[in-house]
């Protein structure tokens, strides 16, 4: 089976809120966390991985928080994924490790290699924008929306 792990999961969650958000200089970690329910300490390892990657900038102060690195349209979900979670792979030899007992006989390396190509062609395709773009506005934790509604005489 394939699947993302929750760190990456938790970044993706992350930069789609900030590039749907993308109006505010910076949004802090402890909102983000408490918005989706994620762990505060896991969140923050994650969001510094996206910093240390240059996918997202920390901003200090008492306003501060976490704005996105560069525009959402040029992160792709590949992009976000090799930084949380390394290299995408299928199988547990790869081109540069050659360790499988069966490597020499496999037959099916390479068609499964081929696979995990079209699988990381189609995640960068995909960017944090397009991501992004269908989200409905997530009030921050602790505002109440409130419907105001203007009568007229």
């Amino acid at each position: 089976m394939l699947r993302l792990s929750k760190k990456a999961d938790y970044a993706l969650l992350a930069l789609r809120h900030l590039a749907a958000h993308a109006d505010r200089s910076a949004v802090s970690a402890r909102e983000l966390a408490e918005t989706y329910d994620i762990p505060a300490e896991l969140l923050a390892k994650v969001l510094q991985k996206l910093v240390h990657a240059r996918l997202l900038e920390s901003h200090q102060g008492i306003r501060g928080g976490y704005g996105l690195g560069r525009p959402a349209a040029t992160m792709t979900v590949a992009d976000v994924i090799q930084v949380i979670d390394g290299p995408l792979t299928v199988t547990a030899c790869s081109e540069v490790d050659h360790s499988c007992d069966q490597f020499s006989k496999c037959n099916i390396r390479d068609p499964l290699w081929r696979i995990k190509d079209r699988i990381m062609a189609a995640l960068s395709a995909t960017s944090v924008a397009e991501l992004a773009a269908d989200m409905p506005a997530v009030p921050p934790p602790g505002m109440v929306p409130v419907a105001v509604a203007v009568v007229r005489k």
